[in-house]
């Protein structure tokens, strides 16, 4: 999201997310529906149980747009919720998240965290990109986060950057976050916001042999915004970044080695001149 107002939702062709447990070992991916309940017949929109010889029409509890509109899955009506801008708070009493185990596999999530890695094509111009819990959505042209109520105030943003750079590497650019680790302190329980400030150059690297590699150096301050007060703030890690309107022109420096062939009985000679006036 920039200040131009482009923003991206759900990034997903050149970004891979991957689970993992405590320890940051990475956790297969499980097919959905394992360990749902089951549940013969799901519950249609008119409240019955679905028959043989009808088609399932399941109920968007409220949120649908027309009077024809289906749900027939819990992501179909966590999506319709979205679009109405309601909390999704009512998960025990939804028929599609309970025969799909959803709130159990909530459960059986907690403690893990999450791998990301990837690349994304950003305007030169100012804005963020941040990794938060929920789903993100546009209601009434305001950005906001669906995180299903589910105690928010607990999520631990305790987080690792391996490497983070802008553009393409070059030798001997220094990327000051790659490595950089932050842990959250727990005992006072709160979450927040963590937030890394960052200020983008430009920058034109040119070799020995004239190649030109256009890319970009960074310098970064940060911040921790703990969730206190209203309204709180969404709990992730946020990277607001800004561009330089000066850039940097980077050379490498040709070094010259001269080699003589001056004999030594010439420099001796030439040294004891000096000394017969």
């Amino acid at each position: 999201m920039d200040v131009s107002g482009e923003q991206h939702y759900d990034i997903k062709h050149d970004i891979i997310k991957k689970r993992i447990d405590h320890l940051g070992n990475v956790i297969e991916s499980r097919k959905d529906g394992v360990g749902a309940p089951k549940i013969e017949r799901p519950l249609q929109k008119h409240g019955g149980r679905l028959d043989h010889n009808e088609v399932y029409c399941g109920s968007c509890y409220g949120s649908e747009e027309s009077d024809d509109q289906c749900c027939n899955s819990c992501e179909e009506v966590r999506d319709a919720y979205r679009k109405k801008g309601w909390a999704f708070t009512n998960v025990e009493l939804i028929d599609q998240c309970k025969r799909e185990g959803f709130v159990q596999r909530l459960k059986d999530e907690q403690g893990e965290g999450c791998n990301i890695h990837g690349f994304v094509n950003v305007n030169k111009v100012a804005g963020n990109f941040h990794f938060a819990p929920g789903k993100s959505l546009e209601q009434s042209f305001n950005f906001l986060q669906d995180l299903l109520n589910l105690q928010p105030e607990s999520y631990n943003i305790s987080h690792k950057i391996n490497k983070l750079s802008f553009g393409e590497e070059f030798p001997g650019v220094v990327n000051p976050l790659d490595g950089v680790e932050w842990t959250q302190d727990n005992s006072n329980g709160l979450t927040g916001m963590y937030q890394y400030f960052v200020k983008v150059v430009p920058t034109i690297y040119t070799d020995i042999r004239g190649r030109k590699i256009h890319s970009n150096q960074f310098s970064v301050t940060e911040h921790f915004r703990e969730a206190i007060g209203y309204p709180r703030p969404p709990p992730g890690v946020y990277f607001f970044y800004e561009f330089s309107p000066i850039k940097v022109m980077k050379d490498i420096p040709v070094i010259l080695y001269c080699q003589t062939s001056i004999s030594l009985l010439f420099v001796v000679v030439h040294l004891l001149i000096p000394c017969n006036f």
